[in-house]
């Protein structure tokens, strides 16, 4: 009787189906966020979406409240204020291990990131455990950039993968898929970048704690509604970010209660 029961346990372990989050940091959003999420559960019908929002003076997490309240799958994680993408980002990492989930995919809230992509990104996960969706692998595009912005970000990615020594194309792109359990061996108090650096700062933290890799193409399109909240002065404070990073003194691990 006690071998059987164990053997059911196990089968309820194997069979347990995994439990996927997408995460969407917002700030200024009111005019994508409910077509955003309708279209991720097109694609994605068994996900759950955690709405981190930077108190945006637009209503934006009004709105994610208001669909909160009629979807049992949406969660809304509301914030003092402005604090960076990178840190909400973060909440949003440490919610999900808090929460139990398995993946977490993070998109953007202005639809640059389509939800057709999903699909395959979750195909990917049995050889890796970051999947990033990439616009500089063969058959990546990026729609409605001008020449300035094309120049600004190939050059960042040349420069992640140069200092950090990171093996994918698109390290500047947050359009990824992490797996969970090794996102809870990253100590995120050493993480440093608030800004846009933080998505490269985040593979180098991937790869320090054993992370596979892999990049699978998509198209990333431009706003199509709101503003633009990326500027020229970003890009260097990212480039100051990632010689940071590079040049950090190796610290001693703390044990993880």
């Amino acid at each position: 009787m006690r071998i059987s029961s164990l053997a059911a346990r196990n089968q309820n372990q194997i069979t347990k189906p995994l439990r996927w989050v997408v995460t969407l940091c917002t700030y200024n959003e009111r005019e994508n966020l409910a077509d955003l999420i309708a279209e991720i559960h097109q694609f994605a019908p068994d996900v759950d979406v955690l709405v981190i929002d930077d108190h945006s003076p637009d209503g934006t997490g009004e709105i994610a409240d208001k669909i909160a309240a009629a979807n049992p799958q949406i969660f809304v994680l509301h914030r003092s204020g402005k604090l960076g993408l990178g840190s909400a980002t973060l909440a949003g990492f440490r919610w999900a291990v808090e929460h139990g989930y398995d993946w977490l995919i993070n998109m953007d809230a202005d639809f640059s990131h389509h939800p057709r992509h999903l699909p395959e990104l979750r195909t990917l996960t049995d050889d890796a455990d970051v999947i990033i969706g990439s616009r500089y692998v063969a058959g990546g595009r990026i729609q409605g950039w001008g020449l300035l912005r094309h120049f600004m970000s190939r050059g960042i990615n040349w420069y992640a993968r140069l200092l950090l020594r990171l093996p994918a194309y698109d390290n500047s792109g947050s359009y990824r898929c992490y797996r969970i359990a090794k996102l809870d061996d990253i100590e995120f108090e050493q993480v440093r970048s608030t800004g846009y650096a933080f998505q490269e700062e985040m593979l180098y933290r991937c790869r320090k704690v054993g992370c596979q890799l892999r990049e699978t193409p998509i198209t990333f399109a431009d706003r199509q509604k709101g503003a633009s909240k990326m500027r020229f002065l970003d890009a260097l404070q990212a480039m100051w970010d990632i010689l940071c990073v590079a040049t950090e003194k190796p610290s001693r691990s703390v044990a993880r209660k």
